[in-house]
């Protein structure tokens, strides 16, 4: 091992407790009231998650609901995903906050949805108010099909303009990191290269990583690959990277326990799985690395857009700046351990705040490109 080559800026260690806890509030935070002094129904601690990771948080910053209008009316929101159920459960906070709010939802794949929308909108038939999903390619797809209306200032102002629409078609709610989980005892932070492409060179590494390539979220990295470098460049990457040796998963969160475990000294995954393996096993010499203005640290996001013929513009407009509350995005940090999107709210388990990454300089939207990138990664003999 040698400390030569790298930041320790890049390394953060998976910390158990809030980084920036000003000391445990947990049950100290009441019912809500909204600013015609009506009780909402839920507190922060329905919002919040909780482990080890989740203790001694302090209160979040940013817009409470309780600054916000009330939601009044229905809602329908087609959900793309849900991170295993986890949006549902967010609606239900909302309708629990409101009597007068209740929300009809229909769940499936985020690209079967947003066909579902496109065709809908061709054919002047709009069933839903809202787009809720786990893809920033499916909601661009939808977008740039004119399938959207535009989003409220309030809600685009909340958020950084890198995770968002350029037109602000679509917003982020919750973002997801590439990054590399290694495994302490046998590597240090000096031993990881700060940029994918050196990987393949990397002695260290040789024979000691493992990737899912199947996996949606390894498929949309390959895709900002194309966009960052070009085909030529993913394609030959992919090729290395199994020449240098490299064992195949079926998902990344048994890429990130097989580090925890040893089998593996690094691997290829979303932040968060590393982040539940902490979770569940506080002792476990895991810890995450961060490469910098490559595809390697892509940050995807789940967002929200307001569909073009709804009739409850205002309804949907109110809608998505809940879902950007402190309490919401307080629920996606703890629950999901995915990355806020407003200022606020920090991220948990002493992970570096979303601008304190160096993601590439791409545009979410050309993520949809998904066909694409299977087709390469068939050709480079990876799936």
């Amino acid at each position: 091992m040698t400390d030569s080559n790298t930041s320790s800026s890049r390394r953060r260690f998976l910390a158990l407790g809030g980084a920036t806890a000003a000391g445990s509030l947990a049950g100290c935070f009441g019912l809500f009231s909204n600013d015609n002094s009506n009780q909402v129904g839920v507190s922060l601690s329905d919002f919040r998650g909780s482990g080890p990771l989740v203790e001694s948080r302090g209160q979040p910053g940013g817009t409470s609901i309780k600054d916000l209008p009330p939601l009044e009316g229905e809602l329908t929101v087609y959900v793309g995903g849900g991170e295993g159920g986890l949006y549902l459960d967010l609606l239900k906070l909302f309708e629990q906050a409101y009597d007068g709010f209740s929300v009809n939802q229909r769940v499936e794949g985020s690209s079967s949805l947003a066909n579902t929308i496109i065709e809908e909108n061709d054919n002047n038939a709009t069933r839903a108010d809202v787009f809720m999903s786990v893809d920033a390619g499916s909601l661009g797809a939808v977008a740039n099909a004119g399938a959207t209306q535009s989003l409220p200032s309030e809600a685009l102002n909340a958020v950084p303009g890198s995770f968002q629409d350029g037109d602000g078609r679509w917003v982020g709610f919750a973002g997801r990191a590439r990054a590399i989980p290694y495994n302490t005892n046998q590597l240090s932070p000096s031993d990881i290269p700060n940029k994918v492409s050196e990987f393949p060179n990397s002695g260290v590494l040789e024979g000691t990583m493992g990737w899912a390539p199947t996996y949606g979220a390894f498929q949309s990295f390959i895709t900002a690959m194309r966009l960052n470098r070009s085909d030529d460049a993913a394609r030959s990457w992919l090729e290395s990277m199994q020449n240098h040796g490299i064992t195949e998963y079926g998902n990344e969160f048994a890429v990130s326990n097989s580090a925890a475990d040893g089998e593996l000294a690094a691997g290829f995954a979303n932040h968060y799985y590393s982040l539940r393996v902490r979770s569940g096993r506080q002792n476990a010499p895991l810890d995450l690395y961060f490469t910098e203005g490559d595809a390697g640290a892509l940050v995807n996001v789940s967002g929200l857009e307001i569909l073009n013929g709804t009739q409850k513009g205002e309804l949907a407009g109110n809608f998505v700046r809940h879902v950007l509350s402190s309490e919401a995005q307080e629920f996606f940090a703890t629950r999901a351990f995915a990355y806020p999107m407003i200022e606020g709210v920090p991220p948990v388990g002493g992970l570096p705040r979303i601008d304190e990454l160096n993601p590439p300089d791409i545009d979410l939207t050309e993520l949809a490109d998904v066909s694409g990138t299977v087709e390469l990664m068939r050709d480079a003999g990876v799936l």
